[in-house]
């Protein structure tokens, strides 16, 4: 994740572009009293004093803790406060990047050192250019105060330092207008005083400049009683002087010597041709168009100096610290998702738009050599377009850049630099100022290029299908397209609107137009990856994705090579950190580097996923790990999943019979829930993984993980209505509990496998499964699994109807849990009598059972058995005509199934909530809560109960005709 921490101007941090909420002042006073000293440990008593000063509460120490501890959940992975002996840590990944502050002092200090004033002008207007405002806007105290004024005379010495150098490479009319605000607001510093002199003398006003020095002079007279100092005299006399050497001859500036070097102007036009299929991207064009809306359109008409070529543009542009703006666009995205072709094409349509030319350089970022082109090198060939000779170019890299930024400087030029691979490659290539546009094309997330430069990111993704349609539409010809619309679609399902592949395609079928699209598509599903292979490594797929292996780690690699075989369409961190067995700092570093280099994407919750051809080749590099690594791997993985499920489901159901389970291994750690809700919401993020670790499992004869993970998913499927889910993973179960050698496994997975069969209306299998499960029980002498087979029982012989032979096996089941002494059980069993007895037309008895379950659903803290309770009772209510009643009990049970996520019988007793409603007239409330029945049916897949509550529906708005006779 990338942080980026601002001090000079309002106080803000943003993580991955987003900003983060810091908190009140006094939280952002102490996060400010972290960041100045970032990666440094600064003692606690220290962070108070700056904190709190002379107000410091008797309990400093505990405030500061508690304000470090809502920062670290702020920041959540991002950055981390550290504790360290007696003091806090700040760390962040190269804290002199991330704290402006801190790139502010260490720009300076580069400048300071540098060789060259105009290596000195470019790194003093970058820091210069951190600044926003006043610092630590928005904060107060004694501390913060002293910060900021002593900050400000730094930006002051280096503003100061600026002119200086800008001054030594000649500049002068144009510092005028910034110097005389700077003379007004410091009206006896004798250094700007002088500076201020210097430009005036060399923008032709030396009567000007005299002028100002007398009336400093007699300014310092009136106010301090002194004269100007010596070196101030001295360039007074220079300039009543005319002393030549305030004015520079073309020798002392580069832009001079630049000039010298130049031959007749050369409008470079480097752009290689546009591609032929482009499609689709209009979102991204647009951005690119808006970005290049920043500049101001050339003016109307051109000035032509003496030499009749044309002079600068007179438009003008917004200002910002330094010079003009250069719009930078950052077009990253994997290897083939079409990068290079979105910028050729942008760049193609906006011509006109440049008319001082276009350069292009592929910097080889990513190729089969693995030698990323050197900046200086891309530099000699830019200054050759640009007319300058090889042999007469700087050899120094600095010297060199500086030459190319003279020579664009206030040009209206494109340039491409195609294919970066890192920030610092591409800097020296950056106009320091103009009307100039970049446009560069990585894998790589080129973070430092937005944060240093402000680049303006553009993420690319794989093609819609209609784009894709399009892509393949122009290689066969729309009516062949139209014949073989369902083998179009079936590849742009395989190709995944990967570009690289359709083009892969869409070639193939231009080279050889009579080639069935059958034997493409068969090539594809039983080649996969190879059939995208070719003799152009250019052109492969697969060799273009090896690619971006090469400036990974092997740590790195073998994490993308593990992610290919990881189960489900993503991965969260702590799963992934089992997958390497590392502390998940150092997964989350590996993750990073897969994120940068596009082989990977970030979902939000820190997850991360990969297109299904990019995981395809992941797969294929695991072949090349030892073969212990992958299987290892995946054991870790699905322990994890397995253990967290079980305390997951520990939290949803707690009265639940445990059922015999090892505890996880030294290099499993089960992730932390520590709340029903926190577990619903594992369940709801991991289910797709979850379901494929179980298959996984499943494959690799894992019969045990395949049987706990059944048991574990059962709570969570049931709550929300995953019906058929619950099916498939019980029958794996059970097939898995015929190897295992604990026979109640064996029960269990009958019972549950009948009772998943139940929900869908499966009565034959439903029944089976039961009754196997009870011989079961029953031939193990297993009195508590027959008791619960028994409800089960009843369940599934109340929806057929059969409430009579129900009743009986909730009596067999009360009289069990009864004789085990199991009160919860007997709760179960007595509102399961209840219900039946209801439903049968005894109230008095179904009430009587129903409000016994009731006390010991209550007293044993068992919400789910409560819920239920409540929910017969207001069905017993309702058919004895107090609906009033029915809906106080329906709406308790609502509200203790929200509570608990139970989304599937909300949706039961939201239907059964109706009746009463429009029993009493209430007709509007009927409807509202059947509507939100009906979506709850439809999302869970109950099409039957949908259609029967929206008939209920129906009927509330065209009530049926009385057609009985009136007396």
């Amino acid at each position: 994740m990338a942080v980026e921490i601002l001090l000079l101007g309002e106080v803000a941090a943003r993580v991955d572009e987003r900003v983060v909420d810091l908190g009140p002042s006094r939280q952002r006073c102490v996060f400010v009293a972290l960041a100045v000293d970032a990666g440094q440990v600064v003692p606690a008593d220290r962070l108070v004093g700056r904190v709190w000063g002379a107000d410091t509460p008797r309990r400093g120490r505990t405030a500061l803790q508690s304000h470090i501890s809502r920062l670290r959940g702020v920041f959540a992975g991002a950055a981390a406060i550290v504790h360290r002996s007696d003091g806090y840590l700040l760390e962040v990944e190269q804290a002199e990047r991330v704290v402006d502050l801190l790139l502010f002092r260490s720009l300076r200090d580069q400048a300071r050192t540098a060789g060259q004033d105009s290596r000195k002008v470019v790194l003093l207007t970058e820091a210069l250019g951190l600044w926003s405002g006043d610092p630590l806007t928005g904060l107060g105290g004694e501390w913060v105060e002293s910060e900021r004024d002593r900050w400000q005379q730094e930006r002051w010495a280096a503003e100061q330092d600026l002119v200086d150098a800008a001054l030594r490479l000649g500049q002068g009319e144009e510092l005028v207008a910034r110097l005389s605000a700077r003379t007004s607001q410091h009206r006896l510093d004798e250094r700007v005083a002088g500076q201020y002199m210097v430009a005036l003398h060399r923008a032709g006003r030396t009567a000007d400049a005299l002028d100002h020095f007398q009336r400093l002079r007699e300014r310092l007279a009136e106010e301090l009683g002194t004269d100007p100092g010596v070196a101030l005299q001295d360039l007074h006399r220079q300039i009543l002087a005319a002393d030549p050497r305030l004015i520079p001859t073309p020798a002392d500036t580069v832009t001079a010597s630049a000039d010298a070097m130049v031959e007749p102007v050369v409008t470079p036009r480097q752009l290689p041709a546009p591609p032929t299929r482009f499609v689709g991207r209009h979102d991204e064009l647009d951005h690119l168009d808006a970005a290049l809306a920043t500049i101001p359109p050339p003016p109307a008409s051109v000035a032509l100096s003496s030499s009749g070529t044309p002079a600068p543009p007179t438009a003008t542009s917004e200002e910002v610290p330094g010079g003009r703006i250069t719009v930078i666009s950052a077009i990253g995205g994997a290897g083939g998702i079409g990068k290079t072709w979105l910028a050729l094409t942008w760049a193609h349509r906006n011509l006109d738009r440049f008319p001082d030319g276009q350069l292009f350089a592929d910097l080889h970022g990513f190729t089969p050599t693995g030698q990323p082109a050197h900046p200086a090198d891309v530099l000699s060939g830019f200054l050759d377009a640009l007319g300058v000779d090889r042999d007469r170019q700087p050899t120094d890299l600095d010297r060199r850049s500086e030459l190319y930024r003279s020579l664009v400087a206030d040009k209206r030029m494109l340039i491409v630099l195609d294919n970066a691979v890192a920030t610092d490659q591409i800097t020296p290539l950056l106009p320091g100022s103009g009307h100039c546009t970049v446009v560069v094309t990585s894998r790589n997330h080129l973070r430092g290029l937005v944060a240093r430069h402000g680049a303006r990111p553009i993420r690319l993704d794989v093609l819609t299908d209609t784009e894709a349609h399009t892509l393949l539409t122009t290689a066969l010809g729309a009516d062949r397209t139209a014949a073989d619309a369902p083998a179009v679609a079936e590849l742009i399902a395989l190709c995944g609107g990967f570009p690289l592949a359709l083009g892969l395609i869409a070639a193939r079928i231009t080279a050889n137009p009579h080639l069935p699209l059958a034997d493409i598509i068969t090539e594809l599903r039983t080649l996969g990856l190879d059939a995208l292979d070719a003799d152009d490594p250019s052109a492969s797929l697969p060799t273009v994705l090896s690619w971006s292996l090469h400036h990974l780690t092997t740590q790195q690699r073998q994490l993308f090579a593990l992610l290919g075989i990881a189960p489900g369409p993503d991965t969260g961190l702590p799963a992934a950190t089992h997958l390497l067995d590392l502390p998940e700092r150092d997964t989350h570093a590996a993750l990073r580097a897969l994120t940068d280099a596009s082989l990977i994407h970030r979902l939000p919750g820190n997850r991360y996923a990969m297109h299904d051809l990019v995981r395809a080749y992941a797969t294929t590099t695991a072949d090349n790990l030892p073969a212990t690594v992958p299987q290892t791997a995946l054991r870790r993985i699905l322990d994890f999943y397995t253990h967290t499920a079980r305390t997951a489901d520990r939290l949803l159901h707690p009265q639940r019979d445990p059922v015999p389970f090892d505890p996880p291994t030294p290099d499993v750690h089960p992730h932390p829930l520590p709340d029903v809700s926190a577990a619903l919401a594992w369940f709801d993020t991991e289910h797709a993984c979850l379901l494929a670790a179980h298959h996984t499992a499943t494959t690799l004869d894992w019969h045990a993980t395949v049987w706990h993970l059944a048991w574990n998913l059962h709570t969570f499927h049931y709550w929300r209505g995953h019906r058929h889910n619950r099916l498939a993973v019980w029958q794996a179960a059970a097939d898995a509990a015929t190897h295992l050698p604990d026979p109640t496994t064996h029960t269990l997975a009958h019972q549950h496998l009948g009772l998943a069969h139940a929900e869908l209306g499966h009565h034959e299998h439903a029944l089976d499964h039961l009754h196997q499960a009870l011989a079961l029980a029953e031939h193990h002498h297993s009195l508590l699994e027959q008791a619960h087979i028994h409800i089960a029982l009843g369940l599934a012989l109340g929806q057929q109807g059969d409430d009579r032979t129900a009743l009986d096996h909730a009596r067999a089941a009360l009289d069990l849990y009864r004789n085990l002494d199991n009160p919860v059980g007997e709760a179960r069993a007595l509102s399961a009598l209840g219900w039946y007895a209801a439903r049968l037309g005894d109230h008095d008895t179904a009430r009587d059972h129903c409000q016994s379950a009731l006390t010991l659903h209550r007293h044993h803290h068992n919400l789910i058995g409560e819920a239920a309770t409540l929910d017969s009772l207001g069905y017993i209510d309702h058919h004895t005509g107090h609906h009033t009643q029915a809906i106080t009990h329906y709406r308790n049970a609502l509200t203790l199934l929200r509570d608990l996520g139970n989304t599937y019988e909300v949706a039961d007793t939201l239907d059964d909530l109706g009746h009463p409603h429009a029993a009493l007239g209430h007709t509007e409330t009927a409807r509202t809560v059947w509507r939100e029945a009906v979506q709850l049916y439809r999302e869970q897949g109950r099409h039957n109960d949908a259609a029967r509550v929206q008939h209920q529906l129906d009927n509330l708005d065209h009530p049926p005709k009385d057609n009985s006779v009136g007396t």
